[in-house]
């Protein structure tokens, strides 16, 4: 899936994983739901709660799978 960085906003089921390639800068939002976060050799993976916020530093491949129905905003 190709995501513009503009201010997108994205439903993801339970389970589903969204795939962003050289995201570095994006900030992720959780408006709804509990999503983790895992970029390309950060070494460390992010838990983001309804609410929360996560910018992304790495580029290359970053992951992000919804622990269950969830509402992202990717600006």
């Amino acid at each position: 899936m190709k995501v513009e960085m503009d201010n997108a906003m994205l439903h993801l089921r339970r389970g589903q994983t969204l795939k962003l390639r050289d995201g570095a800068g994006a900030t992720i939002c959780a408006r709804e739901g509990v999503v983790w976060i895992t970029e390309e050799d950060a070494g460390v993976d992010i838990v983001l709660q309804r609410g929360r916020c996560h910018r992304l530093v790495r580029p290359g491949l970053a992951l992000v799978q919804a622990f269950a129905d969830a509402d992202i905003v990717i600006a």
